[in-house]
């Protein structure tokens, strides 16, 4: 008869090796990816491929950064995403304080129709939100390219379900301090939610970094180009060339994981503890 310490060691023992194998299967690729960037084409041709590069070479990137101005495009986004994760940790944090703790006629109604927008998929705005930008003139600029990601209905939401959360003693406590409505928010409500902004920042970034669909649409010369289009420079106008596009696709992912190094705690934390409350 097994004793409980010995089953429980058992099931520990298992759960950690399926984990584990799972954590291997997707960090593999990843892998992979960074090592084929030291590879040269033939290398990547052949069969059986190889995991190891066998003749280690810097080449690929030399002629990623030399082919195109990806060093541009890359500053480009970097510009863009930065601006516009900001702008939605500003705005969601301020609409999310405002529903969790205000007060106001048609508040639910109108939380429940913007929930109701989130159903609606991008594609079928980008048409109408094409039209407006070009009749502002601002097709070919970098405000067109922050404007659609600056507001977020999902990080509303995601910041309104974790302010409910903050007792309002705390905020009653520094009305009677005489802090005003704007120093709550900057003293108590911003302390408070650190790890849902920082959840909120990664979803954001990610979602614009990786955008495509939207900067190939009102982009048209290299100036404001991002780092993703500057990735099918290597799949359409210069050839298939899979060294080049592997190469540029990996320098693209750096940033997304020094941010999530960065703010790894914060974002655990956040996801743990947004959405518990109703």
């Amino acid at each position: 008869m097994l004793t409980k310490k010995v089953k429980d060691r058992i099931f520990y023992t298992i759960c950690y090796t399926v984990l584990i194998i799972f954590a291997v299967g997707m960090i593999v690729p990843f892998v992979w990816m960074a090592l084929s960037t030291f590879k040269p084409q033939n290398e990547l041709m052949v069969f059986p491929p190889k995991f190891l590069p066998e003749n280690p070479t810097l080449d690929n990137y030399k002629q990623v950064l030399t082919t195109i101005p990806f060093g541009k495009f890359y500053l480009n986004s970097i510009f863009v995403t930065t601006v516009s994760v900001l702008l939605v940790l500003f705005t969601s944090s301020l609409a999310g304080f405002a529903f969790a703790k205000y007060e106001f006629k048609g508040k639910n109604i109108i939380f429940k129709t913007l929930l109701s927008a989130m159903m609606i998929p991008f594609p079928v705005t980008i048409i109408p939100l094409y039209i407006m930008i070009y009749s502002l003139g601002l097709v070919d600029s970098y405000f067109a390219l922050i404007v659609t990601g600056s507001v977020s209905i999902f990080g509303t939401f995601l910041m309104r379900q974790f302010i409910i959360g903050i007792p309002g003693d705390l905020i009653d406590a520094a009305r009677i301090d005489g802090c005003s409505d704007w120093m709550i928010y900057v003293k108590i409500i911003l302390p408070n939610i650190k790890p849902v902004l920082s959840a909120l920042a990664i979803f954001s970034f990610m979602r614009v970094w990786n955008a495509f669909l939207w900067p190939l649409l009102v982009v048209n010369d290299n100036r404001h180009r991002t780092v993703q289009l500057g990735i099918q420079y290597f799949t359409q106008q210069y050839g298939d060339l899979i060294h080049l596009q592997i190469t540029a696709a990996a320098m693209a992912v750096i940033p997304i994981i020094i941010l999530y190094l960065f703010l790894q705690k914060q974002f655990i934390k956040g996801i743990t503890m947004t959405g518990i409350k109703g």
